[in-house]
């Protein structure tokens, strides 16, 4: 699992965990890690709350599996595993109460997979450059954190 939770286009969580049930799908896997990032994203939202930040509007939740896309999206579902199932309805509901909305992106562009793949040196350095700079400042890359 692995998960980057950005606020203000700054990372403020970065997980990365060995999942702790064996599943055999891809499918299971990924709904597992987008439960995971749902339970983060609401201990965020809460602290930020405590804070005194007003949040407003939904989470931009990206993921690289269309099938978990269209599965958190649609509300007649059906699911054969209970595990599949008490995932869905969890990140299901937090959908329907406006908490996130769940979005499908590409594999080469996801940037939680430095935390979780191997990746070859280029690609590596293109999505590493995406998390840790903002961009250029006066012909220099600034850092974000």
């Amino acid at each position: 699992t692995g998960v980057l939770i950005f606020v203000n286009k700054a990372p403020i969580i970065w997980y990365s965990k060995k999942q702790k049930s064996v599943k055999t799908s891809s499918f299971g896997s990924e709904f597992a890690a987008l439960k995971t990032g749902v339970e983060l994203l609401e201990g965020l939202q809460f602290k930020l709350r405590m804070m005194g930040v007003p949040i407003q509007g939904y989470c931009h939740t990206c993921v690289d599996n269309m099938s978990v896309v269209k599965n958190s999206s649609v509300p007649e579902s059906q699911l054969k595993k209970k595990s599949n199932a008490v995932a869905y309805h969890y990140v299901r509901s937090r959908c329907a109460i406006d908490i996130l909305q769940i979005e499908w992106i590409i594999s080469a562009e996801n940037l939680a997979d430095v935390l979780t793949k191997i990746q070859p040196g280029p690609v590596c350095d293109r999505l590493i450059e995406h998390i840790m700079w903002k961009g250029k400042q006066n012909g220099k890359l600034a850092l974000l954190i």
